[in-house]
Protein backbone atom coordinates (compact mmCIF):
# COMPACT_ATOMS: atom_id res chain seq x y z
CA UNK A 1 0.00 0.00 0.00
CA UNK A 2 1.13 3.38 -1.03
CA UNK A 3 0.86 6.21 1.87
CA UNK A 4 1.69 9.22 -0.66
CA UNK A 5 -1.16 7.91 -2.43
CA UNK A 6 -3.64 5.69 -0.79
CA UNK A 7 -6.40 3.44 -2.28
CA UNK A 8 -10.34 3.97 -1.76
CA UNK A 9 -13.33 2.24 -2.64
CA UNK A 10 -14.44 2.66 -5.95
CA UNK A 11 -17.87 2.09 -7.68
CA UNK A 12 -17.40 1.05 -11.46
CA UNK A 13 -20.32 1.23 -13.35
CA UNK A 14 -20.36 -0.23 -16.83
CA UNK A 15 -23.09 -2.87 -18.36
CA UNK A 16 -20.56 -4.32 -20.64
CA UNK A 17 -18.94 -7.74 -18.12
CA UNK A 18 -15.54 -8.02 -19.84
CA UNK A 19 -14.98 -3.80 -19.33
CA UNK A 20 -16.17 -4.00 -16.00
CA UNK A 21 -13.86 -7.38 -14.80
CA UNK A 22 -10.46 -5.30 -16.57
CA UNK A 23 -11.07 -2.46 -14.65
CA UNK A 24 -11.87 -4.05 -11.66
CA UNK A 25 -8.68 -6.19 -11.88
CA UNK A 26 -6.61 -3.24 -12.31
CA UNK A 27 -7.45 -0.99 -9.69
CA UNK A 28 -7.63 -3.84 -7.48
CA UNK A 29 -4.08 -4.20 -7.90
CA UNK A 30 -3.56 -0.41 -7.49
CA UNK A 31 -5.10 -1.64 -3.90
CA UNK A 32 -8.67 -0.12 -4.23
CA UNK A 33 -11.63 -1.88 -3.01
CA UNK A 34 -13.75 -2.37 -5.60
CA UNK A 35 -17.67 -2.97 -6.23
CA UNK A 36 -19.00 -3.32 -9.81
CA UNK A 37 -22.59 -2.77 -10.84
CA UNK A 38 -24.20 -2.79 -14.30
CA UNK A 39 -26.76 -0.05 -14.76
CA UNK A 40 -27.76 3.38 -13.22
CA UNK A 41 -30.16 2.15 -10.79
CA UNK A 42 -27.76 0.10 -9.35
CA UNK A 43 -25.45 3.19 -9.24
CA UNK A 44 -27.30 5.09 -7.42
CA UNK A 45 -28.85 2.32 -4.79
CA UNK A 46 -24.76 1.57 -4.40
CA UNK A 47 -23.78 5.32 -3.41
CA UNK A 48 -26.61 5.15 -0.81
CA UNK A 49 -25.76 2.55 0.42
CA UNK A 50 -22.39 1.96 0.98
CA UNK A 51 -20.72 5.45 -0.35
CA UNK A 52 -18.05 5.09 -2.50
CA UNK A 53 -14.72 7.11 -2.42
CA UNK A 54 -15.18 7.53 -6.66
CA UNK A 55 -16.80 6.69 -9.19
CA UNK A 56 -16.17 4.99 -12.68
CA UNK A 57 -18.42 5.94 -14.55
CA UNK A 58 -19.70 4.46 -18.06
CA UNK A 59 -21.94 7.13 -20.15
CA UNK A 60 -23.98 4.44 -22.56
CA UNK A 61 -25.67 2.61 -19.98
CA UNK A 62 -28.75 0.73 -20.23
CA UNK A 63 -32.38 1.95 -18.85
CA UNK A 64 -30.63 5.29 -17.46
CA UNK A 65 -27.58 6.52 -19.01
CA UNK A 66 -24.20 7.78 -17.66
CA UNK A 67 -25.28 11.12 -17.69
CA UNK A 68 -28.87 10.74 -15.77
CA UNK A 69 -26.41 8.48 -13.05
CA UNK A 70 -24.27 11.97 -12.79
CA UNK A 71 -27.03 14.41 -12.00
CA UNK A 72 -28.81 12.57 -9.85
CA UNK A 73 -25.12 12.18 -7.79
CA UNK A 74 -24.47 15.79 -8.13
CA UNK A 75 -27.99 16.38 -6.10
CA UNK A 76 -26.57 14.62 -3.29
CA UNK A 77 -23.09 13.92 -3.61
CA UNK A 78 -19.96 15.63 -4.56
CA UNK A 79 -18.60 12.16 -4.49
CA UNK A 80 -15.52 12.29 -7.65
CA UNK A 81 -16.33 10.68 -10.83
CA UNK A 82 -14.39 9.46 -13.50
CA UNK A 83 -16.46 9.02 -16.70
CA UNK A 84 -16.20 6.54 -19.35
CA UNK A 85 -16.85 8.27 -23.04
CA UNK A 86 -17.46 5.58 -25.69
CA UNK A 87 -17.18 7.78 -28.92
CA UNK A 88 -14.54 10.17 -27.33
CA UNK A 89 -16.33 13.06 -29.36
CA UNK A 90 -15.87 16.52 -28.13
CA UNK A 91 -19.41 16.77 -27.20
CA UNK A 92 -19.36 13.86 -24.99
CA UNK A 93 -17.02 14.96 -22.84
CA UNK A 94 -18.08 18.43 -22.35
CA UNK A 95 -21.87 17.41 -21.59
CA UNK A 96 -20.07 15.16 -19.08
CA UNK A 97 -17.94 17.53 -17.11
CA UNK A 98 -20.67 20.05 -17.54
CA UNK A 99 -23.35 17.76 -15.79
CA UNK A 100 -20.38 17.62 -12.91
CA UNK A 101 -17.98 14.71 -14.07
CA UNK A 102 -14.40 15.24 -12.16
CA UNK A 103 -12.61 13.75 -15.39
CA UNK A 104 -12.98 11.54 -18.58
CA UNK A 105 -11.11 8.48 -20.02
CA UNK A 106 -11.94 7.87 -23.88
CA UNK A 107 -12.35 4.18 -24.98
CA UNK A 108 -10.70 2.34 -26.19
CA UNK A 109 -8.67 3.02 -22.96
CA UNK A 110 -5.79 1.98 -21.31
CA UNK A 111 -6.58 0.51 -18.03
CA UNK A 112 -3.70 1.48 -16.31
CA UNK A 113 -4.16 4.98 -17.72
CA UNK A 114 -7.01 4.63 -16.36
CA UNK A 115 -6.00 3.71 -12.53
CA UNK A 116 -3.63 6.22 -12.76
CA UNK A 117 -6.65 8.85 -13.34
CA UNK A 118 -8.55 7.34 -9.99
CA UNK A 119 -5.36 7.77 -8.37
CA UNK A 120 -5.05 11.52 -9.53
CA UNK A 121 -8.43 12.20 -8.72
CA UNK A 122 -8.75 10.67 -5.31
CA UNK A 123 -5.46 12.49 -4.05
CA UNK A 124 -6.70 15.64 -5.35
CA UNK A 125 -10.26 15.27 -3.33
CA UNK A 126 -8.51 14.52 -0.22
CA UNK A 127 -5.86 17.33 -0.53
CA UNK A 128 -3.10 15.19 -0.46
CA UNK A 129 -1.38 16.74 -3.56
CA UNK A 130 1.26 19.55 -1.89
CA UNK A 131 -0.11 22.67 -2.14
CA UNK A 132 1.18 25.83 -4.30
CA UNK A 133 0.61 28.87 -1.88
CA UNK A 134 -0.77 29.22 1.73
CA UNK A 135 -2.69 26.79 3.20
CA UNK A 136 -4.35 28.25 5.05
CA UNK A 137 -7.96 29.69 4.58
CA UNK A 138 -8.42 32.19 1.50
CA UNK A 139 -10.51 35.16 1.27
CA UNK A 140 -12.02 37.51 -1.08
CA UNK A 141 -14.78 39.51 0.35
CA UNK A 142 -17.99 37.25 0.87
CA UNK A 143 -16.15 34.15 -0.43
CA UNK A 144 -14.20 32.33 2.02
CA UNK A 145 -12.07 28.79 1.06
CA UNK A 146 -10.76 27.03 4.00
CA UNK A 147 -8.32 24.65 2.31
CA UNK A 148 -7.71 22.42 5.30
CA UNK A 149 -11.53 21.48 5.60
CA UNK A 150 -12.13 21.79 1.99
CA UNK A 151 -14.93 24.20 2.12
CA UNK A 152 -16.35 27.16 0.28
CA UNK A 153 -18.64 29.38 2.01
CA UNK A 154 -20.23 32.43 0.28
CA UNK A 155 -22.05 35.01 2.48
CA UNK A 156 -21.45 32.41 5.08
CA UNK A 157 -23.60 29.93 3.02
CA UNK A 158 -21.58 26.66 2.23
CA UNK A 159 -21.43 25.85 -1.74
CA UNK A 160 -21.44 21.94 -3.19
CA UNK A 161 -18.04 21.74 -5.24
CA UNK A 162 -16.27 19.34 -6.64
CA UNK A 163 -12.90 17.99 -5.69
CA UNK A 164 -11.45 19.76 -9.47
CA UNK A 165 -13.58 23.19 -9.12
CA UNK A 166 -12.36 23.30 -5.46
CA UNK A 167 -9.01 23.01 -6.72
CA UNK A 168 -9.15 25.59 -9.99
CA UNK A 169 -10.74 28.15 -7.39
CA UNK A 170 -8.17 27.82 -4.40
CA UNK A 171 -5.49 28.16 -7.40
CA UNK A 172 -6.83 31.34 -8.46
CA UNK A 173 -7.57 33.40 -5.25
CA UNK A 174 -3.85 32.05 -4.31
CA UNK A 175 -2.80 33.92 -7.69
CA UNK A 176 -5.10 37.38 -7.69
CA UNK A 177 -4.99 39.35 -10.87
CA UNK A 178 -2.53 36.71 -12.40
CA UNK A 179 -3.92 35.92 -16.25
CA UNK A 180 -3.25 31.61 -17.07
CA UNK A 181 -4.17 29.92 -19.88
CA UNK A 182 -6.31 27.28 -20.20
CA UNK A 183 -3.18 24.82 -20.92
CA UNK A 184 -1.32 26.53 -17.49
CA UNK A 185 -4.15 25.57 -15.89
CA UNK A 186 -4.60 22.05 -16.92
CA UNK A 187 -1.21 21.67 -15.85
CA UNK A 188 -0.89 23.47 -12.49
CA UNK A 189 -4.64 22.31 -11.21
CA UNK A 190 -4.89 19.20 -13.07
CA UNK A 191 -1.61 18.01 -13.64
CA UNK A 192 -1.71 17.24 -17.04
CA UNK A 193 1.10 18.03 -18.91
CA UNK A 194 -1.04 17.34 -21.52
CA UNK A 195 -5.01 16.81 -22.39
CA UNK A 196 -8.20 18.53 -23.90
CA UNK A 197 -8.45 22.76 -22.62
CA UNK A 198 -11.85 22.50 -22.97
CA UNK A 199 -11.99 20.61 -19.43
CA UNK A 200 -10.84 23.91 -17.86
CA UNK A 201 -13.13 25.85 -20.12
CA UNK A 202 -16.12 24.08 -18.66
CA UNK A 203 -15.04 23.91 -14.89
CA UNK A 204 -14.74 27.95 -15.25
CA UNK A 205 -18.38 27.51 -16.37
CA UNK A 206 -19.29 25.82 -13.14
CA UNK A 207 -17.38 27.57 -10.87
CA UNK A 208 -18.88 31.01 -11.95
CA UNK A 209 -22.54 29.38 -11.77
CA UNK A 210 -21.58 29.04 -8.30
CA UNK A 211 -19.75 32.18 -6.86
CA UNK A 212 -20.75 34.68 -9.22
CA UNK A 213 -23.89 37.03 -8.64
CA UNK A 214 -24.46 36.90 -12.65
CA UNK A 215 -22.43 34.19 -14.51
CA UNK A 216 -23.15 36.03 -17.83
CA UNK A 217 -21.18 38.84 -16.98
CA UNK A 218 -18.75 37.81 -14.15
CA UNK A 219 -16.39 39.92 -11.72
CA UNK A 220 -14.23 37.50 -10.04
CA UNK A 221 -13.04 34.71 -12.77
CA UNK A 222 -12.65 36.70 -15.33
CA UNK A 223 -11.48 36.50 -19.03
CA UNK A 224 -8.44 37.63 -20.99
CA UNK A 225 -9.20 37.42 -24.10
CA UNK A 226 -6.63 36.15 -26.26
CA UNK A 227 -4.97 34.38 -23.09
CA UNK A 228 -7.34 32.54 -20.56
CA UNK A 229 -8.19 33.56 -17.20
CA UNK A 230 -7.86 35.31 -13.83
CA UNK A 231 -9.08 35.79 -10.45
CA UNK A 232 -10.62 39.60 -9.99
CA UNK A 233 -10.79 40.34 -6.19
CA UNK A 234 -13.55 42.14 -5.38
CA UNK A 235 -11.62 44.12 -2.66
CA UNK A 236 -8.17 45.70 -3.09
CA UNK A 237 -6.83 43.71 -0.77
CA UNK A 238 -9.65 40.58 -0.90
CA UNK A 239 -7.47 37.63 -1.62
CA UNK A 240 -4.81 36.06 0.25
CA UNK A 241 -4.49 33.90 3.72
CA UNK A 242 -7.12 35.24 6.21
CA UNK A 243 -5.77 36.92 8.95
Amino acid sequence: MNSVNPPGRVLVVDDDPTVADVVARYLTRDGHDVACVADGPAALRAAVDDPPDLVVLDLMLPGMDGLEVCRRLRETSTVPIVMLTALGTETDRLVGLETGADDYVTKPFSPRELALRVRSVLRRARGALTPTGPVGPLRDGDLAVDVSAHEVALRGELLSLTSREFDLLAFLLRHPRQAFTRERLLERVWGWTFGDSSTVTVHVRRLREKIEDDPTAPRRIVTVWGVGYRYEPTEPDGTGAAS
